[in-house]
């Protein structure tokens, strides 16, 4: 049966909400701060919200929703923000929606910012899943293709010109998936009668997550001078006591601009300075920043104030955290600091009870305290860029990231085309250019278990590679497989090879004993063929809380924990050689689509959904504090007494 009008219409509007040209950044993307030059207002909260249930989605643009006060347009529901919208509701039709959703509020904007016209206003989303329209007013000021990465837009003139306090921000968000977006998707319309009523789709996805939707990050409106430091771009090395910290600075609105750098220790003693927008900082008496456990002063963080005044006299004043490390790849070590650092850590998700993957402040500072309480020492950002505040925390913390793109679920061969390379191209750029200040992100991922045998997959990953180390030369790159290793065509371009595998789960179900002989098979054959360090960078099972079986049976906590057992027993052997890490699936159970094969989400969590241990957080515990232990240089209160 062919397609109905109102079909067609609305394949049209999913395929143009993902379609942009691809283009070289131009800016930066520098995290709001205050500062003596620059106010920060929080517009987060209560928003109004109202979800497009029109056959094609597109009701809301027909009609300018964001032409007037969205109430005015039909029903609308409080939606808190940031958050997922998909379980605010007792409605299932929200929870599964798929299509353009609004948002709006009216914020108050400062007087005296829209009166001093030296005053730059700018409106910052931390993130939308997936594609955005921003207006503010009724007049668009700018759209955004991804989720989990900023946008922002300099609102200076709209207001001044409507003159209107307070001012109305409104929002469209899609979470439409397609062949070209990252994470791809496809929209399927179920044309049987007998079945399925006019119009139905559902919306296919390749990956084992819920497609949480909604403004996930806060929403920010800070000022700057006209005449403002754009983008600051640091990278550090040392020799010897001697640090070394390259920086460049970019100011906008001026053509000669005065820029004085300040580098202060944590007594706030200056260190080093200059007068440049671009030079090298020399610190004698170095601290270098080190990751948890590795070191007795971890996580050390110098501050770098930059300061840009124009011929007037305005000056802009913009304060940056530095720390001060190397990263340096052999083919057998990750080092930091020119020491071999080992991954012992967790894979995570953006994901909680109702919140979704919405930014919760007590979430963040719990998941870390417990990464610490296991002696963790890094985390994988699967299958997307968490947000800023999560890597000024690592920072802090000194916990090591593997930063991952949205590239997760590349199975269908028309996503390796043009179109989606040059989208991929451009998501790694802004990647890139929000964290590639952070010390705590000692290597890029590209992607996540894509078909690396298709063909089109060898030039896609060599250039997209090539793409990521062109604009980041400091940190190491991969992309986490799942392939056979003769036949993955873009691990020859990786720095690191990152492997996931679950033995004796979705392969051999129930056998533990062939974890070994297999185990040992995977590593020898990749090492055999790239001569590439290797991290083990997910393996587990599914253990439901609180199920217990002896003998281990599938799903209870004891076969989870026979499994690690079994998988650590290699490990051991090979870290001797040329593994450099293992990272658990997962930190914490999280929520998927429904399927048979998952009961109310992915259960491979070592904690539950609610931050609960399960067996296996204590003997990763164990574990983890035992090689932090063996390779490390532990301050006394960091000693773990296995009490």
């Amino acid at each position: 049966m062919g397609s109905t009008g109102a079909e067609r219409a609305a394949k049209c509007v999913f395929l143009a909400a993902i379609c942009s040209v691809c283009q070289s950044l131009q800016g930066g993307m520098l995290f709001p701060t205050e500062s003596p030059s620059r106010e920060v207002k929080d517009a987060s909260g209560l928003w109004r919200f109202r979800a497009d249930f029109s056959p094609d989605r597109n009701r809301g643009f027909e009609q300018e929703w964001y032409k007037s006060p969205l109430a005015e347009t039909g029903p609308v529901i409080d939606m808190p923000v940031p958050s997922s919208y998909n379980d605010i509701t007792q409605d299932a039709k929200i929870r599964d929606f798929i299509g353009w959703v609004w948002y709006e509020k009216d914020v108050w904007v400062p007087a005296r910012w829209i009166q001093d016209r030296g005053t730059r206003i700018v409106l910052r989303v931390g993130s939308a899943h997936y594609y955005s329209v921003l207006w503010v007013n009724g007049v668009k000021v700018t759209e955004h293709v991804g989720g989990h990465l900023p946008f922002e837009a300099d609102i200076s003139g709209v207001l001044r010109q409507s003159n209107a306090n307070p001012c109305r921000i409104t929002i469209a968000v899609n979470n439409t998936l397609t062949l070209e977006t990252l994470p791809p998707g496809t929209i399927q319309y179920m044309n049987d009668r007998t079945r399925y009523p006019a119009g139905y789709f559902v919306q296919n996805i390749n990956f084992d997550f819920f497609n949480y939707a909604g403004i996930h990050r806060s929403v920010l409106l800070y000022t700057t001078p006209k005449v403002h430091i754009d983008d600051i771009t640091v990278e550090t090395t040392f020799s010897d006591n001697i640090g070394l910290v390259s920086y460049n600075v970019s100011v906008l609105g001026s053509s000669k601009p005065a820029v004085k750098v300040t580098l202060s220790a944590h007594d706030g003693r200056c260190v080093a300075s200059a007068n440049d927008t671009r030079g090298v900082l020399k610190v004698t008496d170095v601290n270098l920043w080190w990751p948890y456990l590795m070191h007795e002063n971890p996580a050390y963080l110098y501050s770098m104030e930059v300061q840009a005044t124009a011929e007037d006299g305005q000056t802009d004043v913009y304060t940056l955290p530095v720390g001060i490390r190397t990263v340096k790849v052999t083919s057998t070590q990750f080092l930091i600091n020119n020491k071999p650092f080992y991954f012992h850590g967790v894979n995570k998700h953006e994901d909680a009870d109702i919140r979704g993957k919405g930014f919760d402040w007590p979430l963040v500072v719990k998941d870390f305290n417990l990464i610490k309480w296991m002696g963790a020492n890094s985390f994988r950002t699967s299958h997307y860029p968490y947000a800023e505040e999560i890597l000024q925390m690592a920072d802090r913390h000194g916990i090591v990231i593997i930063d991952e793109c949205p590239g997760v679920g590349i199975k269908d061969i028309r996503s390796f085309g043009n179109a989606s390379l040059a989208h991929h191209l451009t998501v790694m750029e802004e990647l890139v250019r929000r964290d590639k200040n952070h010390p705590s992100v000692v290597m890029w991922s590209v992607a996540n278990e894509p078909a690396a045998e298709m063909p089109p997959a060898g030039f896609y990953f060599k250039e997209l590679v090539s793409h990521t180390k062109s604009l980041d030369s400091t940190r190491a790159v991969t992309y986490i497989t799942d392939s056979n290793y003769a036949r993955d065509l873009g691990a020859p371009y990786v720095d690191v090879i990152c492997v996931n595998s679950y033995f004796s789960w979705y392969h051999d179900p129930g056998h533990t004993e062939i974890i070994s002989i297999q185990l040992n098979t995977q590593f020898d054959n990749w090492y055999g063929k790239y001569k590439k360090p290797i991290i083990q960078s997910e393996y587990g099972a599914d253990a439901v809380p609180g199920l217990h079986s002896d003998p281990p049976m599938m799903f209870t906590e004891d076969y989870q924990k026979t499994v690690l057992q079994n998988y650590h027993n290699v490990f051991d052997q090979k870290r001797k050689e040329f593994v450099i890490g293992e990272l658990i699936w997962n930190f914490a159970d999280f929520m998927t689509a429904q399927s048979i094969t998952r009961v109310v989400g992915n259960k491979k969590g070592v904690f539950t959904r609610q931050r609960q241990p399960k067996a296996g957080a204590f003997l990763l515990r164990e574990r983890y504090w035992r090689i932090a232990n063996e390779t490390g240089v532990l301050p006394t209160w960091a000693r773990y007494p296995c009490q």
